[in-house]
């Protein structure tokens, strides 16, 4: 299988070519802004190592976007998400998770008015 053609790195200044967004040199840098800047505080209370087991199980059981699956498109999941966050009292039940390809899931935390 071809490979994809590297593209520049999208740090400012930065002339090196990659296959990610980022060089390796600035890749670290801009895991370390978002893990300081963006992500909550409580993220890892939230989201540590049992929702990871939680989370891989129900991907292995539900491989497919099941929005898309509901409408005949077969779209692999790259997210599991929460039916009733667990902000707001929801649990890592199987009941409470869904499989969401990304668009999907934006599409969802748009209507709940999470994000713009």
């Amino acid at each position: 299988m071809p490979y994809k053609a590297k593209r520049g790195c999208q740090y400012p200044g930065c002339n090196q070519l990659s296959d990610k967004e980022y060089c390796l040199d600035h890749q670290k840098i801009m895991v370390k802004a978002y893990n300081q800047y963006t992500k909550s505080p409580d993220h890892n209370r939230k989201y540590g190592y049992q929702w990871k087991r939680i989370r891989a199980r129900y991907a292995k059981e539900h491989p497919l976007c099941e929005m898309c699956f509901k409408e005949g498109r077969y779209t692999r999941l790259d997210e599991v998400h929460h039916i009733i966050p667990v902000s707001r009292g929801g649990t890592n039940d199987t009941t409470n998770l869904m499989s969401l390809c990304r668009s999907c899931h934006n599409k969802i935390h748009i209507e709940l008015g999470d994000r713009n």
